[in-house]
């Protein structure tokens, strides 16, 4: 991580997907930029998504085709431009008697699918006996085929710390472990920068800045003043179980209609486990460590059993659960799911602010924002769109194998990432807490090691941050009986 300098052009604050396609972005623009991030990269909405690159094929039921579009065309950007860190998935769709939306209704979506990714794969259709071959934990009755279509998965957490290590590369400054408390306003009310303060030891400092991005998601109304015009947020948590892939061992994901909502749930492989998600609920509770209900965990092993009875999982069969809370723009008290993902722009002098959104399309969405940055500071030059995201070096360096479970020798490697704390290493720069038995216990010793010969942490420090890690676990990743 660079020292961050007295000023700069361009401070993004937020280093989740958002605001590290900004930084990314804003690094080769001809400016001088920083992000900040209160705590760690992707700790905090990014962290805990579907693990999807997809185009939302669920946003073709609300009339949302122009962001399926640009999503689903910025699926088979990524897929090129990040080959390892964004790996191709399919999906099976199964279609049981009676189910709506109905197979001509999927149908037609899946063929909107098909144009909009300009000579992708094809959906196709499958009959009974060849979807069952394919998952035979399916429920044969009522079973009238099934649906066949791609889209793509990654790490999150890993793509968020591609991009910042991307503008690092690129000339731009980062901090983690470094919150907001104030903006810098001037007599007239324009924003010239933030006060700093380290989340460890509480130094404080400032830093000034041409134009000020507020990329911090659902805590984006916690900076500014109601002159800002920030636009007032629905926060929606979505949760996931996650199991041992021995126990329902897939090599495609499954996608199909929850029986009690007709909401979109799915499995899917992932880091040598399986992901069932996902829920859509109003939350209210802590931002910072959202954690999954019994009642959520019912809805979803509720919806497992209606389209896959023959997996027979339970909540003693979960590895983990997570949490997520998306910072969706209030457009009513509709049904959560039926929420717009589009993002939403707002500014004032010498600020910049970006909220909504999805992971999908966080290149498209730096962009708009950059645009808006360029008319308060006209030397911003934004490259190329056809531009690549990453170097080549840079890929092949970080690229992840995302159907493989971490193992100690990707944690012991990982700890130069700019590691503060243990859940930096086992919940982010890898993924052991979520996907190994008993929340990657048997990596703890091995990963407070390399702390200790890497990171300078003595003994009491390793204690420390071994507590502070199970207490997290238990908290966050719990599932509940």
């Amino acid at each position: 991580m660079t020292a961050l300098p007295v000023s700069v052009d361009v401070l993004v604050i937020g280093g989740g997907i958002t605001g590290a396609g900004i930084f990314r972005e804003a690094a080769r623009a001809g400016v001088s930029v920083a992000l900040v991030e209160a705590r760690d990269f992707a700790s905090g909405t990014s962290s805990w998504s579907s693990k999807l690159v997809h185009g939302g094929l669920r946003y073709l039921q609300t009339g949302e085709w122009l962001l399926t579009r640009e999503s689903v065309r910025e699926r088979q950007r990524l897929l090129r431009e990040a080959p390892g860190l964004v790996q191709p998935l399919d999906f099976l769709m199964p279609q049981f008697a009676g189910g709506k939306p109905g197979m001509a209704t999927v149908r037609f979506g899946l063929h909107l699918y098909d144009l909009f990714s300009r000579g992708g794969p094809r959906s196709c259709r499958l009959d009974a006996a060849a979807t069952l071959a394919l998952r035979p934990e399916l429920r044969q009755h009522g079973l009238r085929g099934g649906l066949m279509y791609r889209d793509a998965r990654t790490d999150d957490c890993r793509l968020v710390w591609q991009l910042v290590a991307q503008g690092l590369r690129d000339g731009g400054h980062a901090a983690h472990y470094t919150r907001v408390t104030q903006l810098l306003r001037r007599a007239d009310g324009r924003v010239h920068g933030a006060r700093l303060q380290d989340a460890d030891d509480g130094t404080a400092r400032e830093i000034h800045a041409r134009v000020v991005v507020n990329a911090t998601g659902v805590w984006s109304a916690t900076l500014g003043t109601p002159g800002d015009r920030t636009p007032p947020l629905r926060p929606l948590r979505g949760s996931h179980l996650v199991f041992p892939r021995d126990k329902l061992p897939l090599t495609q994901a499954v996608s199909w209609f929850h029986p009690r909502d007709r909401r979109g749930v799915f499995v899917t492989p992932w880091q040598g486990a399986i992901l069932l998600g996902t829920t859509d609920l109003d939350h209210a509770d802590d931002l910072w460590e959202p954690a999954i209900t019994r009642a959520e965990v019912e809805y979803l092993l509720e919806g497992l059993d209606a389209a896959l009875p023959g997996a027979k999982l339970g909540a003693a069969d979960a590895l983990s659960a997570f949490s997520g809370v998306r910072p969706v723009v209030a457009q009513g008290r509709g049904k959560p799911s039926s929420a717009s993902r589009e993002s939403a722009l707002w500014q004032a002098p010498g600020l910049v602010g970006v909220t909504g959104g999805k992971l999908t399309t966080f290149r498209v969405t730096a962009r708009q924002v950059l645009a808006a940055v360029r008319a308060q500071l006209p030397r911003l030059a934004l490259a190329p769109e056809a531009a690549p995201l990453f170097d080549a070096p840079a890929d092949a360096a970080l690229q992840d194998d995302a159907g493989a479970a971490p193992t100690a020798r990707q944690v012991v490697a990982r700890a130069n990432e700019c590691v503060r704390h243990l859940d930096d290493l086992l919940l982010r720069r890898t993924r052991a807490g979520l996907v190994l038995p008993q929340f990657g216990e048997a990596l703890i010793e091995p990963a407070l090691a390399v702390c200790r010969a890497q990171l300078g942490w003595d003994e009491a420090r390793c204690q420390q941050e071994a507590v502070d890690y199970r207490r997290r676990m238990q908290h966050q990743h719990r599932v509940p009986a």
